[in-house]
């Protein structure tokens, strides 16, 4: 028995289905019920809340959800080898887990969360995490479907979506996730926490959507991103010129200087370089 339900203990559970951590699938399984109660909690009081979950494997994160009062839990799988374990859980929790079999780049959930507040919690897939989040980060119209998103990536990556200005991970994740959400690491996983271990320490991070990011267009903020950071080493008047406008004309409205590098310009320049972008494109004037 374990000590957040009257469940078996997820090493019995995956036992008895014959389940093992597929690396193609990029699962590394947390069986321990205590670290999956305290990414539960992360994400905030659940009482109440819809939760989107992203690669359940054996339920023990689903578990947690479901045992700290998740009103309902949408958990989306892959791996129909795991789709057992999660009958008994929704069995033990009945009307309270919906389990969809299928491919979370693919699931359009929007349509299944309803009204009241939808939290998106997830031992993410390693080879599909950055790719989820630039999705979720993406949605319009914003403010978007989800309260919040507390999710677990590896460490090196969850440091590029908090950078700031001025450090090496700084980039292209950071300006998207620090556009439309604050965003913070909760806290740090060590491999061991996990079967099997992965080589690198992971980090659960905890993004809150903004209500009024600055106003601009996501494929403009892209662009201006990807030229940018692109050829960070390079002074912007050069790196920028691949977007095909008047690079010159481009950083004297915005203010920024014609010798920046992209890791040098925070948030709120990008926009501003992204927007007055959108401006030179249309082949509208713009104001210094």
């Amino acid at each position: 028995m374990s000590a957040l339900d009257e469940l078996p203990p997820l090493r019995d559970v995956i036992r008895r289905h014959g389940l093992s951590a597929q690396k193609s699938l990029g699962q590394n399984f947390l069986l321990d019920l205590n670290l999956t109660g305290r990414i539960a909690r992360a994400s905030g009081p659940l009482d109440g809340a819809t939760v989107v979950e992203v690669g359940p494997g054996p339920g023990g994160l689903t578990r947690a959800l479901l045992a700290l009062g998740a009103k309902r839990v949408i958990a989306i799988e892959r791996d129909q080898r795991c789709l057992d374990a999660l009958a008994e859980v929704s069995d033990h929790y009945p009307g309270r887990l919906e389990v969809i079999s299928g491919d979370a780049l693919k699931v359009d959930v929007r349509p299944l969360v309803g009204d009241g507040e939808v939290r998106v919690v997830a031992n993410l897939p390693y080879n599909i995490a950055t790719m989820l989040l630039i999705g979720w980060l993406s949605t319009d119209p914003w403010p978007p479907w989800f309260s919040s998103l507390t999710l677990m990536f590896q460490k090196e990556v969850a440091e590029r979506i908090v950078a700031a200005p001025g450090s090496k991970a700084y980039g292209r994740l950071a300006v998207l996730a620090g556009w439309r959400t604050t965003a913070r690491i909760a806290f740090d996983v060590a491999p061991s926490a996990f079967v099997p271990p992965p080589k690198v320490t992971s980090s659960v991070v905890h993004l809150v959507p903004r209500a009024e990011p600055l106003p601009c267009a996501l494929s403009a903020l892209e662009k201006v991103t990807e030229a940018a950071f692109g050829q960070r080493r390079k002074m912007l008047r050069q790196s920028l010129k691949s977007l095909g406008v008047d690079t010159a004309a481009l950083l004297a409205a915005t203010g920024v200087e014609e010798t920046a590098r992209a890791e040098e310009i925070d948030v709120d320049g990008f926009v501003r370089l992204a927007n007055v972008f959108a401006q030179l494109k249309a082949g509208a004037g713009v104001t210094a």
